[in-house]
């Protein structure tokens, strides 16, 4: 099926995108999420631009925002085979990737098979990628993944604490994604995304470690 030319499509070239983000962070000074993000808009547009001028039956609409609430057996198993793969890979290169994110020189000089862990991680971002881009699209897909993460980062410091906000900001936008685009007759990925959108300013002016309105509240304190 077309679904499933495009998942095996997107797994090869998103691999081949990990590979060369990796290679750019390691040979060069650019982040990991600068140069996945570069390598990322870079695929989207070269795949949008190649369904364009071959002419393809495929809704561009549906492959760009996903149809979260159409979403069949086999891909709900994809999406829980991805999930899967994921938690049990983190759960073997958890602690190198921690020392890889905090201190990438000493774990280069300390474990030779850092790279490996570091490609290892992109490859997990590319694969519930291409698993999310069936609910979410390839550009809602995005968004679910990385405003959790932001906005867990006005709550808390501490990595553990920050995985478990990030998951639970991620479960209550969905939440509350679908039950607004319900009731209001709105398209379900796009809501959600500005669920998670709302946390993330909530964050921003809340956030207990360095939220705009708590930072006001502590600096008087802190002055004296």
């Amino acid at each position: 099926s077309d679904q499933a030319f495009m998942t095996a499509g997107g797994l090869a070239a998103g691999m081949i995108m990990a590979v060369a983000a990796g290679l750019v962070t390691r040979f060069t000074g650019l982040k990991e999420d600068a140069s996945l993000a570069a390598f990322y808009l870079i695929s989207l547009a070269a795949g949008v631009v190649i369904v364009s001028l071959k002419g393809l039956q495929i809704d561009l609409l549906h492959v760009l925002f996903g149809s979260i609430l159409a979403l069949d057996d086999a891909t709900l198993i994809l999406l829980v085979a991805a999930t899967s793969i994921s938690l049990l890979a983190l759960a073997v290169i958890f602690r190198a990737l921690v020392l890889e994110s905090v201190d990438p020189v000493f774990a280069r000089l300390m474990n030779s098979g850092s790279a490996y862990t570091n490609i290892l991680f992109l490859s997990l971002v590319v694969i519930n990628l291409v698993a999310g881009f069936h609910a979410l699209g390839t550009l809602l897909s995005v968004g679910l993944m990385m405003l959790p993460a932001f906005a867990a980062r006005f709550w808390t410091d501490r990595l553990a604490s920050l995985m478990g906000i990030s998951i639970g900001f991620g479960c209550l936008s969905s939440l509350m994604g679908i039950i607004t685009s319900y009731h209001l007759n709105t398209p379900t990925g796009p809501t959600i995304i500005l669920a998670s959108g709302g946390l993330y300013l909530f964050s921003i002016l809340f956030g207990q470690r360095s939220g705009l309105i708590i930072t006001k509240i502590h600096r008087p304190h802190l002055a004296r």
